[in-house]
């Protein structure tokens, strides 16, 4: 720890394991950082521990944290969401002058980062909502980062933010989002990708196992394979890992030891209701979401088998399910990713963030945990095409869906017939089927809406909306 009495170039609160490591990240990068927690002792451990990593402020006090900085001072909160965050906010407020600015790394809800950025803004300070992926590696070794908030804020903060994000080909995985809440909404989204990637990822790794009767450790195998191709990528490469891993205690694998109730804090579930007020269906994301809900659901679970039987599933080894579940899996995926991009359009265009969605694939292809080789492509199609209606009508992905398409419907098959529950290709499958159908039974929806309430409807053979008079002479009137 440098003694030099400089004022810290930046200001970390808030030194959990995510905050410790960020304020380290830019230590080791040759800022002067200034630390607090509300617990002092923290404060003191990290520098303590990792004071040889770079030039830190301690401050037992937010007054004296500020104190520390140089104008416009920039303060990087890294505590719990919600609640926590604002009592942060409420007593930095009046320590602040404007022109400084308040950066809220943590996983807020974007409605809540719009709130804040609005009473901010009010008081002429900088309110940067920033979304940061990578977990406690990322952090400390180079996250995605999103942050939103004004242009003249990216100005100050983002060479910073740059400087210490992961490098991809050289180019930084970080870009100005857009304003108030968009880049909390970029993080959301990519959270909910993430639920849909370790979904399918999951029922991969059950379609193999169950039918096909293949061990965790050979399916570890199979999936170091696949990480060397199209579908490499960060969450590929740890599945080999996990399924990989024997139990010290049982000489078992690992993944037959751990209770199957997955756990969730709630970003995929926003991602699921903020698609459903804007209109949008992210239908692999919710299913990954309710997926999760259902495996905890673990006395419900039982009563269901012991009332109806569990599926008696007899394994039918067979060497071409491995390549049709990879086909599946990456078919698959694209369909999540596409949900997912088109959400973050219709949230651009609702709120009037003009989001650049080649540059959010760019950034996502290195320190997060969504970072996947085919973010490449994702970029190259909307660099082509910035109006893209949907990432599966671009040429590359169109031909390496319809190229997966015979697998995919095998798999599904398979996996029906068998009693092994595969929620995420069988939505993503259907979801492909959907959009590209020339009719859909919306209208016999759209019949039935109008029977009972009147909501009318539209016919294909000229405009205007109509009712039928269905308790009268059933005549059609215009609405």
């Amino acid at each position: 720890m440098n003694t030099s009495e400089a004022p810290a170039r930046i200001a970390v609160t808030g030194l959990a394991v995510m905050g410790s490591n960020l304020a380290r990240n830019l230590a080791r990068h040759g800022y002067r950082v200034a630390v607090h927690n509300r617990s002092h002792a923290r404060t003191k451990a990290l520098v303590e521990e990792h004071g040889h990593e770079g030039d830190f402020v301690p401050a037992e006090t937010l007054e004296e944290l500020v104190a520390s900085l140089q104008t416009p001072r920039q303060i990087i909160i890294m505590v719990k969401a919600g609640a926590p965050t604002d009592a942060v906010i409420d007593e930095l407020v009046p320590l602040l002058e404007p022109g400084d600015m308040v950066i809220d790394g943590g996983n807020a809800h974007y409605a809540d980062t719009r709130r804040r950025e609005a009473r901010l803004k009010e008081a002429g300070l900088h309110f940067v909502g920033a979304g940061i992926s990578g977990g406690e590696e990322g952090a400390l070794n180079g996250p995605s980062i999103m942050p939103g908030g004004s242009p003249e804020s990216y100005k100050h903060l983002g060479p910073v933010l740059e400087d210490i994000a992961a490098k991809v080909d050289g180019v930084p995985c970080c870009v100005h989002v857009g304003p108030d809440g968009a880049g909390h909404f970029v993080k959301m989204v990519h959270n909910g990708i993430e639920y849909a990637d370790m979904q399918l990822i999951a029922e991969a790794y059950d379609l193999l196992h169950r039918v096909g009767g293949q061990t965790p450790a050979r399916i570890a195998e199979v999936f170091r394979g696949w990480n060397s191709g199209d579908l490499e990528s960060y969450l590929v490469e740890i599945t080999a890992e996990v399924l990989g891993h024997v139990d010290a205690d049982t000489g078992s694998a690992l993944v037959d030891v751990i209770a199957d109730e997955a756990e969730q804090k709630g970003t995929g579930r926003w991602t699921v209701q903020e698609a459903l007020e804007l209109g949008v269906p992210v239908t692999g994301i919710a299913e990954a979401v309710f997926a999760r809900s259902l495996s905890g659901r673990v006395d419900q679970r039982r009563a269901a088998r012991e009332a109806l039987g569990a599926a008696e599933v007899t394994p039918q080894p067979d060497e071409s399910l491995v390549e049709d579940v990879r086909r599946a899996l990456y078919a698959s995926k694209v369909v999540a990713y596409a949900q997912g991009f088109d959400q973050m359009r219709a949230a651009g265009a609702e709120y009037g963030w003009d989001l650049d969605l080649g540059a959010m694939a760019t950034i996502w292809r290195g320190g997060c945990i969504i970072r996947a080789r085919f973010l490449d492509r994702i970029r190259e199609a909307y660099d082509k095409n910035p109006d893209l209606p949907s990432l599966l009508v671009d040429e590359y992905f169109r031909d390496a869906v319809k190229s997966a398409e015979e697998a995919w419907r095998r798999v599904v098959v398979k996996a029906v017939s068998a009693g092994v529950p595969a929620p995420g290709f069988v939505s993503a499958l259907a979801y492909y089927d959907a959009l590209r159908s020339e009719r859909l039974p919306a209208s016999l929806v759209q019949g039935l809406r109008d029977f009972f309430g009147a909501h009318t409807y539209r016919r294909t053979d000229r405009e205007g909306s109509f009712h039928t008079l269905w308790s009268g002479d059933r005549s059609q009137v215009d609405a």
